[in-house]
């Protein structure tokens, strides 16, 4: 039987490699703990899991798509679902339709390696109906939305209903900062009044139980219990990894809360944080193989845009 790796395991391993090309060759043959951690290949261990990235973010120039093809190399990451960064524009339909040109040209320089996901705003719902017809049309796969609008604003219903339609993944932005003596997302400092929390995605599952929501970067910085203790009964809520807090206990306690089949793997460019945290936790490699590539390509394979 293959060997676990715990998180004691992935650090050490790691430290071992680093320190390892430091050790004389009679040190190295020593039968020594060091040098039996030492003949452990923590890399061949990570790339013997298929992996999808089901959150891979890109502001799309030469240079930035190949190192976002480096890492997935590096990675064993077969499929990167992107898109240009969620920023803070007004998302008027000539801003959303220019951002999916540029996508729509990343994907035609790696067709193999990527898949585009698109973006829309509500308030303009024939052109972003047009949009999601153009974009399916090219061969884009699910939305990329950020905080225009909250996910439970009835503007979204049209959209949602449209995406079970399609059987895609609804995916968008959400956040829910951190706070003292309580969780709910405080707008007194700096957020939005329109960006979406755990409670908000929680709303729209519970009107669209058909649908298949996305909750972003569960270590993206916010309160990542608080997000799993609120979605828990709604399973129609999935969550991806990405983001570059990597406690010790995140995945863990993600799948005490929410069973092991509803987490994405997804990087959003943290690719060391969001693979390390899931090789380090207590899971088996059955586990392990759900995260990195089956769950997300399970729900894709509903629409037929699963990998082979």
């Amino acid at each position: 039987m293959a060997e676990i790796v715990t998180r004691r395991k992935f650090i050490r391993g790691t430290a071992v490699s680093a320190a390892s090309v430091m050790l004389t060759p009679a040190l190295a043959g020593a039968t020594s703990p060091v040098a039996a951690d030492a003949a452990f290949d923590l890399m061949a261990e990570v790339r013997k899991y298929r992996k999808i990235d089901s959150y891979a973010t890109s502001n799309l120039s030469d240079d930035n798509l190949r190192a976002q093809i480096d890492f997935a190399d590096r990675f064993g990451i077969e499929k990167l679902f992107i898109a240009m960064p969620m920023t803070e524009i007004k998302n008027t339909p000539d801003e959303f339709r220019a951002m999916k040109d540029k996508v729509h040209q990343a994907i035609k320089k790696f067709p193999d390696r990527l898949v585009g996901q698109f973006t829309f705003h509500p308030v303009y719902k024939k052109q972003s109906l047009d949009e999601i017809a153009r974009c399916v049309d090219r061969g884009m796969v699910g939305s990329r939305i950020y905080h225009q609008v909250k996910i439970n604003d009835p503007l979204f219903y049209p959209f949602i209903e449209k995406f079970i339609d399609m059987k895609m993944i609804f995916f968008m932005h959400g956040e829910v900062q951190l706070g003292v003596g309580g969780y709910r997302m405080k707008y007194d400092a700096g957020k939005s009044p329109t960006l979406s929390g755990a409670d908000d995605f929680a709303d729209a599952a519970r009107r669209y139980p058909e649908a298949v929501f996305q909750y972003p970067h569960l270590g993206g910085g916010g309160d990542w219990e608080y997000v799993c203790k609120t979605i828990k009964n709604y399973p129609n809520i999935y969550v991806d990894v990405g983001g570059s807090d990597n406690r010790e206990n995140m995945i863990d306690f993600a799948v005490a809360q929410l069973g092991e089949d509803r987490l994405f793997f997804g990087s959003d460019n943290s690719f060391y944080q969001a693979v390390g945290k899931v090789m380090s936790s207590n899971l088996s490699e059955a586990g392990k193989r759900k995260i990195f590539f089956d769950n997300y390509n399970t729900v894709l394979k509903r629409g037929g845009y699963h990998v082979g």
